[in-house]
């Protein structure tokens, strides 16, 4: 019998639970009016002419996260392979990099912790895709974007760290 992957019932709720929980855990540390004191702290940072607009952020975040909750799913569908397991790990960890990186943020201020976290995911990201590549096509392009805009978030932590070292 041929080694299958899950069925889509199963890679859909993992899929939809990794993207539910990652939304959850984000907007835990969400620098919005019902996080006054989050908000309060990230509003004083300085951060360098190339931070995009808070409304950027609200945007890009869920359309990248969904993308990358779709290639997670397609890969799930796959079967079990060391490339496959590999790209899932990676999928896994990422996504939970993902909450990770906004506790040290948002909520524990840590800036140079989480610029470090964001090169790891975008590394990370980018092994995955490479991983996603020889299992799934359409799973490893729908993490590119994820991948970029970890590289340029990355930057921007990392000025933002420089910007406010005490």
């Amino acid at each position: 019998m041929k080694n299958k992957g899950l069925s889509p019932l199963a890679a859909g709720g993992i899929a939809a639970g990794v993207l539910g929980l990652s939304a959850l855990i984000g907007r835990r540390n969400a620098p919005d009016p019902s996080h006054p004191r989050i908000r309060r702290w990230y509003r004083h940072l300085d951060k360098p002419g190339f931070t995009p607009p808070d409304q950027v952020f609200g945007a890009v975040w869920p359309v990248l996260e969904t993308l990358a909750a779709v290639g997670g799913y397609r890969l799930l569908r796959q079967p079990a392979s060391p490339a496959r397991n590999a790209s899932v790990a990676l999928w896994l960890g990422n996504s939970a990099m993902i909450g990770g990186w906004t506790e040290l943020f948002f909520r524990e201020r840590r800036t140079g912790a989480s610029t470090a976290a964001a090169g790891a995911m975008a590394a990370g990201t980018a092994a995955l895709a490479a991983t996603a590549w020889k299992v799934d096509r359409p799973a490893s392009v729908s993490v590119m974007p994820l991948a970029a805009w970890l590289g340029f978030a990355t930057l921007l932590a990392g000025e933002v760290w420089r910007r406010n070292a005490d």
